[in-house]
């Protein structure tokens, strides 16, 4: 391919359009290894985290940014780390990314920076906040004096939420599983359930009932607000064949009628069947966060498999990145790196046309983020199925 191609394709600085904090603390080697995988256990003997292919790519794109030559060692790489300090080498890795705005999701416990810190580190970003549902219900159930009290309290606790929000987030598929009844619950159930799930409940424990489950959902659908929802692999918390995104065929034709815009995050290796369903349902987006993270050198190879059947102007950029500013780095540069080499391949091949490849460079790391989400507007609604340009 002719290295024209590549650099002349023009691509935006990246709105970031699911992330997480960052990690305040100055990460020993094995703490910060452990945010190289999904996995919740230590390497198996004799290996290393580092040995993946997200490994690889934080040590090719990150250590140039803390004066390094590219491959360093991880012992020689976390020595400068250490010396630069956490709060220094944050400032250095995500203000080399090329993001404009993040879109934070909050629901992550933990000493992690917040959204306005996280953009400031990122030198004076836009930031916005992503409500995950699931923590909403049990902080209500906390303090909640029966199952009454606790669903004015959830319904409050949303409503306050989307004031100021411009997502919602969930994590049903860790928590049950995608393989969920689509239809709203009846208030008879969710009150059953409300009932049920405070008497058994301990003190601090997490939502997993079903019932409870969809109505979240709901609650979150009805506010027209978009809908992100965990999709495809992640930490050993989740059952992976649970979390095909496909699953939730059902679910997203029953609550289209009510305006929602559902994004499906991650998708891998579910991939394929996401864009299928962002090909079929006006209201459904797909994104690779994560998934171009962890395939590193791979990543316009999952790429390309996005791009087969998702419409242009419905597949969305981030990076997932959680604990490290490097995971922010690497996202983000290996996106543009993907996107670069496809679609200028595609247009040195004569397949496509340059200002065809500029457009949907700039449609999927930026502009479908602030159409979906309505980003600098005064009213921060998405709009509604069926009035998007088509792509």
């Amino acid at each position: 391919m002719p290295g024209t191609a590549l650099t002349a394709l023009a691509i935006p600085p990246l709105v970031d359009q699911h992330c997480h904090g960052i990690d305040r603390r100055e990460l020993a080697a094995g703490d910060f290894a452990a945010y190289l995988t999904e996995s919740d256990a230590p390497p198996a003997t004799g290996t290393s985290f580092f040995d993946t292919q997200l490994g690889f790519a934080v040590r090719r794109w990150c250590p140039p940014l803390l004066g390094l030559e590219p491959h360093c060692t991880p012992g020689h790489y976390l020595e400068r780390r250490r010396a630069l300090g956490a709060a220094e080498a944050a400032r250095r890795l995500l203000g080399a990314t090329g993001i404009a705005e993040y879109l934070v999701d909050t629901g992550i416990p933990g000493d992690l920076t917040g959204p306005r810190e996280l953009a400031a580190a990122g030198g004076g970003a836009t930031w916005h906040e992503v409500v995950r549902l699931e923590p909403l219900a049990e902080r209500a159930a906390d303090t909640a004096d029966g199952p009454g009290a606790f669903l004015d309290a959830l319904a409050t606790a949303v409503t306050d939420a989307a004031r100021h929000a411009v997502g919602f987030k969930s994590v049903a598929a860790y928590r049950h599983g995608l393989d969920l009844p689509p239809d709203r619950p009846r208030p008879a159930q969710v009150r059953t359930a409300a009932d049920q799930w405070l008497l058994t409940r301990a003190p601090g424990e997490r939502l997993t009932d079903p019932v409870l489950l969809r109505h979240l959902l709901w609650s979150a659908a009805d506010t027209a607000l978009p809908l992100q929802v965990h999709t495809g692999f992640g930490d050993p918390d989740l059952t992976l064949h649970r979390s095909d995104p496909l699953l939730l065929t059902d679910f997203v034709r029953a609550v289209r009628p009510t305006g929602a815009t559902v994004v499906l995050l991650h998708c891998y290796p579910y991939h394929r069947g996401a864009a299928y369903l962002a090909s079929v349902f006006p209201h459904v987006y797909a994104d690779m966060g994560l998934a171009l993270t962890h395939t590193g050198a791979r990543a316009h190879a999952v790429l390309a498999e996005m791009l087969e059947l998702t419409p242009f102007g419905k597949l969305l950029f981030s990076t997932d990145a959680y604990g490290l500013p490097e995971l922010y780095v690497v996202g983000a540069e290996l996106f543009r790196r993907a996107l670069s080499r496809l679609l200028g391949g595609w247009v040195a091949e004569g397949a496509w046309s340059a200002a065809d490849a500029g457009r949907v460079a700039a449609m999927v790391a930026a502009d479908n983020a602030r159409r979906v989400y309505r980003l600098g507007r005064s009213d921060s609604r998405p709009y509604r199925p069926g009035t998007e340009p088509s792509g």
